[in-house]
């Protein structure tokens, strides 16, 4: 049976190889389409065929070290953009090196290349993302979980009760109750006679001492082990809160910012913020309009918020309450809320002004957002490592508000905030950001706004 499931994990890289080389080949005539607006002829195509079949066995062997031909990009899929983007413009440079610093093919195809590259990130990163389902949909994964507690039972469910995921747990080891438990008879014998090929396990119990040398062989057999809080990370996208503590955020936090993303990001901030505020001044007239007609109160409102660094600064917003909430978690039908605020607070009207705190430098457009001091404050006292999530700038939206189905207004779900601040601030990155941007966006369209 190991054998047989040897096979199978054989074929899975093999299906990845094929069809990045059948989308290489598809960009390309596509590409030669687009550019010369007919099918390709045979003098095109010919001129063509050789020295981008070059490329892409380059490319196949870039995309080999990157990772992508491993059976865990089958299970863990929300760092495949990343890699797939790095992998793709390594080889874009190699490509381009090739044409214009080797012109041994007698072409130097500015426009063209310049197509392919654009079709085909966008065709292995979709095929990667969604296409590689098809290669799981069969029959998925058999992986077995060993682990304990509330994270353990959540992801075990998530991932059984949801088909869209390539792998199942067949069964469990609760940690909490291995007294007693016959190893080789209850994992061992299991994982040889029930087809697991991968066992997902809480490297970070203290108790998986005494289990890791019956496990050890397996490793001969081809079975695969993967620590249970990344998985638990990419399936829920945030940080199992488990794992807090000082090793943790020293592991994972305490890395020096990378210089040309912070720059590249605030360079986007300034140009963004400065257009959308030109933009916005479009609505202002009729905001006005709408709260005095309402109840004939103030425009705005200013609010002291927790910044970067725990400094405070004042965020400006269209008022949306009767009063400043003073830092107090507003309730479904609070009679705090103006009619006019309502409508302002659905569609997110009411943050547009603080595109100036974007502008000025005290926000981003993208980050955790950013608590009133007196709320800020108390949080911070109840929930450990609460203001971990000020070491960056906060944002106007964030990856907790396209995550979370409504604002915290209790402990324990601003708690799952902070699990899900802290999964930003530690794979933030471009591609996140634009991620987050996206997906605002669309819940913007769909008038589900928080």
């Amino acid at each position: 049976m190991m054998h047989a499931m040897h096979i199978r994990n054989k074929k899975e890289p093999l299906i990845l190889f094929l069809g990045d080389v059948a989308l290489f080949y598809l960009a390309l005539w596509l590409s030669l389409t687009i550019r010369y607006q007919d099918i390709p002829s045979r003098e095109i195509w010919g001129a063509h065929l050789a020295p981008f079949s070059i490329l892409f066995v380059v490319w196949g062997c870039r995309f080999f070290i990157a990772g992508l031909y491993e059976k865990h990009t089958l299970v863990l899929k929300s760092r495949l953009p990343a890699i797939i983007f790095y992998a793709h413009a390594i080889g874009s440079a190699i490509a381009v090196s090739f044409f214009y610093l080797i012109p041994f093919f007698g072409i130097a195809p500015k426009t063209n290349l310049f197509i392919f590259l654009v079709l085909s990130f966008l065709f292995i990163l979709a095929w990667r993302l969604q296409g590689v389902f098809l290669i799981g949909a069969r029959k998925r994964q058999r992986a077995f979980l060993i682990g304990s507690g509330i994270e353990m039972e959540e992801l075990y469910g998530e991932v059984n009760k949801n088909p869209r995921y390539n792998f199942q747990f067949v069964s469990f080891l609760n940690l909490g109750k291995i007294e007693g438990i016959d190893f080789e008879e209850e994992i061992v014998s299991r994982v040889y006679s029930e087809e697991i090929s991968t066992i997902i396990i809480d490297m970070k119990n203290e108790k998986i001492l005494p289990i890791l040398p019956h496990l050890y062989n397996l490793i001969f057999s081809h079975v695969r082990f993967i620590d249970m809080h990344k998985v638990y990370e990419e399936v829920f996208d945030r940080v199992p809160l488990s794992l807090l503590g000082y090793s943790w955020f020293m592991e994972n936090i305490s890395s020096p910012s990378h210089l040309a993303y912070d720059a590249l990001k605030r360079g986007m901030d300034i140009v963004l913020s400065f257009i959308g505020t030109l933009a916005s001044f479009l609505v202002y007239p009729f905001v006005y309009i709408v709260i005095k007609l309402d109840d004939g109160g103030p425009m705005f409102i200013t609010q002291e918020r927790i910044g970067q660094g725990n400094r405070m600064f004042t965020a400006l917003k269209f008022r949306s309450m009767k009063t400043n909430d003073a830092g107090v978690w507003p309730r479904e039908g609070d009679a705090r809320i103006t009619r006019a605020g309502r409508i302002l607070r659905m569609t997110r009207i009411d943050e547009l002004p603080q595109l100036w705190n974007v502008l000025t430098g005290d926000m981003s457009l993208i980050g955790p957002r950013p608590d009133i001091i007196g709320l800020g404050k108390d949080l911070a006292l109840k929930i450990p490592y609460y203001t971990v999530r000020n070491l960056i700038k906060p944002g106007l939206s964030g990856w907790a508000q396209i995550k979370q189905d409504a604002p915290p207004h209790s402990l324990e779900e601003t708690r799952i905030r902070l699990s899900y601040d802290l999964y930003y601030i530690k794979n933030r990155s471009l591609l996140l950001d634009l991620n987050i941007a996206l997906k605002t966006i669309r819940t913007l369209l769909s008038r589900t706004g928080r």
